[in-house]
């Protein structure tokens, strides 16, 4: 471990576990990794990057929650519910999580960011902002003034987020997604690349196209149920 910095455990040893381990290792002087984890039924290697993978399981046996925090690498499995599960378990094992915020990325006054977020280079969120637990904002996405993007969501690349909206919980907005202002995603929503959402959205659907409308006979459930 480094001096004056955190000893880090990043839960997830999937891809999204590497990429973490490549921001907190290169772009910030906060954190040390020192391990990763995962549950012992995903695990398939004991060691990634020469660090051991340690039981999600086992985990406050072999490291003090007191002492290491944690941060949950995992993308937007099971629309979210996934990550979200596992922040959950962390915490009821007495873990504290961090949040990854790049000094490439601009934050306004007043905004707020939760635990175990994820935000990229070149991610503007502007002034009076509130971004939930547990969000993913990717390179290049937008929250513009006072907007609220709810716990477990993830944005990729490139969307658009505009004043005075609200994101409900365990969204997906895929890339170059756009929503207009004063509009409401309702939670467990999936907004299709490129789709332009200027009205308020149903729980639950898929939202695709120009302007964005819900996909017939389809919806989320399905994302949330097979994981």
């Amino acid at each position: 471990m480094v001096a004056n910095k955190t000893p880090l455990i990043i839960i997830g040893d999937g891809e999204t576990g590497e990429i973490a381990y490549e921001y907190f290792t290169k772009h910030n002087s906060f954190f040390d990794v020192v391990a990763f984890s995962a549950e012992k039924k995903f695990m398939k290697n004991k060691t990634l990057f020469e660090l051991p993978i340690v039981a999600l399981e086992d985990l406050e046996q072999v490291f003090d929650p007191k002492v290491f925090r944690v941060f949950i690498a995992v993308s937007f499995t099971g629309l979210n519910h996934v990550r979200a599960r596992l922040l959950e378990t962390a915490k009821l094992k007495g873990f504290q999580a961090c949040s990854y915020i790049s000094p490439r990325a601009f934050i306004g006054e007043g905004v707020q960011i939760g635990e175990n977020c994820f935000i990229f280079e070149n991610v503007v969120i502007q002034r009076a902002t509130k971004i939930c637990d547990n969000v993913t904002l990717w390179t290049g996405s937008s929250v513009a003034h006072h907007s609220v993007v709810g716990a477990n969501c993830f944005v990729a690349s490139q969307v658009a987020i505009s004043g005075f909206c609200n994101i409900g919980e365990n969204c997906f907005l895929g890339v170059n997604s756009c929503i207009i202002d004063h509009i409401t995603v309702s939670k467990d929503t999936i907004i299709g690349a490129g789709a332009v959402v200027i009205a308020d959205t149903e729980p639950g659907k898929i939202y695709v196209g120009n302007p964005a409308k819900p996909l017939p006979n389809k919806t989320t459930e399905s994302f949330i149920n097979n994981i």
